[in-house]
């Protein structure tokens, strides 16, 4: 959702936006039906989207990365090749709750209404990175 989001606040002839998962088990699927569900009901298309595995060349790629939560950010600071990658993630939540270490809550344990309330923050917290691109 957070792709999706994005990608639909920023222009794409300026801002590359991508998503990647950290490990291995989704790639090539399509978002969960209730991703794509509530993603539909305020506007934006993410059906077009397919699990990938990040990638080292994702620090060479992109400026910015933002991940979900803390397993996230464990993960992918593990495969930095140094301060500079590193400097480059960071918890998508820091947007809306700075210095909290807030992570999106799993969607998957709070059913539909889960997907709703990761929606929700995941909204909020792309319109301050859009407007932060836009600078």
């Amino acid at each position: 959702m957070a792709e999706g989001l994005l990608k639909s606040k920023v222009n794409p002839e300026e801002v590359f936006v991508d998503s990647a998962g950290t490990s291995n088990y989704h790639i090539g699927d399509a978002p969960d039906p209730r991703s794509v569900s509530v993603a539909h009901k305020y506007g934006i298309d993410i059906t077009d989207q397919l699990g990938r595995q990040f990638k080292i060349k994702d620090f060479d790629t992109f400026d910015h990365i933002y991940v979900m939560d803390n397993s996230n950010y464990r993960n992918v600071v593990a495969l930095a090749r140094d301060e500079k990658d590193e400097q480059k993630v960071s918890l998508i939540l820091d947007k809306i709750f700075p210095g909290e270490d807030a992570a999106v809550p799993d969607p998957y344990q709070g059913g539909y209404q889960g997907f709703e309330n990761a929606y929700n923050m995941l909204d909020e917290a792309t319109t301050i990175i859009a407007e932060e691109l836009k600078s």
